[in-house]
């Protein structure tokens, strides 16, 4: 089933493009939401006199997430835990923990935006993927450091 994207979709496609999707996806989620609509001569003619207004803003949300990303990549931030013997952490280091590690260094990122599959539970250096929008990803290094007396 063909439908218009109302907004930009991970893995789908950007606002204002044709997509083919299953029947069901469509039915079920992507139209209920208002995240898409069914192509139509009317949907149509609505879509060729948005199309400047759509550009306009995806060209902004790509200057955006460039400007996020160049800021991103390469920041490294450190995150102190306790740790028990054999530097085994008491816990873990979540994508709210990032998250919030990054607000303090001046950089605000929505948690769910981390690309973190599970909780980082060893001491050392992580890679860790972070979405900017627009498609984009920026990678970051995590260092997961033993937490000193005076902390």
């Amino acid at each position: 089933m063909e439908v218009i994207l109302n907004k930009t979709i991970d893995n789908l496609g950007f606002e204002g493009d044709i997509v083919n999707v299953k029947p069901g996806y469509a039915r079920n989620f992507l139209i209920p939401k208002k995240m898409a609509m069914s192509v139509t001569n009317q949907n149509m003619a609505r879509l060729q006199q948005e199309k400047e207004a759509i550009k306009a803003r995806l060209d902004r949300e790509k200057k955006e997430a460039e400007a996020l990303s160049a800021k991103l990549n390469g920041v490294t931030i450190q995150i102190a835990r306790r740790v028990g013997e054999e530097n085994r952490l008491f816990g873990s280091v979540t994508s709210g923990d990032i998250a919030a590690a990054l607000a303090d260094s001046g950089i605000t990122v929505d948690r769910k935006a981390i690309l973190l599959n599970d909780p980082i539970k060893t001491i050392g250096d992580s890679k860790i993927g972070i979405r900017v929008g627009y498609q984009m990803t920026a990678l970051i290094t995590v260092q997961v450091v033993p937490e000193t007396a005076g902390d």
